[in-house]
């Protein structure tokens, strides 16, 4: 089994440059993508050429900024996109898949320095 994790810093602007073709090479059963940048919708449309795979997103209610997908050939059990706590939720950083024998976490972690650069957010 391949799993593929890919921080692409906005899912928008890596289709144009060449990510379907991309993941076509790694020939990936899993694919964890982090930094959407877009919300779910979006995600799906501009992934809508990436045949083969069951298509997932999480996206943060800030427009443009953090969320996450993952891409499946073998469709899961379950998902999961929430912690069921607001503080994370609403940032769009995690996306579970369950599958009969193997769970996989595909999560975003925010940059620690704060917008202060204080360090503020290393807890979260």
């Amino acid at each position: 089994m391949r799993i593929v994790s890919w921080n692409v810093n906005g899912i928008r602007a890596a289709i144009k440059k060449g990510f379907c073709e991309k993941i076509a090479q790694f020939d990936a059963d899993i694919i964890g993508i982090q930094e959407t940048k877009a919300n779910e919708a979006q995600v799906m449309e501009a992934c809508q050429n990436l045949s083969g795979y069951h298509r997932y997103a999480h996206s943060g209610e800030r427009a443009g900024y953090s969320g996450v997908a993952l891409f499946s050939k073998k469709e899961p059990k379950q998902i999961i996109t929430h912690l069921n706590d607001p503080q994370f939720d609403r940032e769009g950083r995690v996306i579970a898949a369950f599958y009969d024998s193997l769970v996989v976490v595909n999560v975003y972690f925010p940059n620690g320095s704060g917008k202060d650069g204080d360090n503020t957010r290393v807890p979260y």
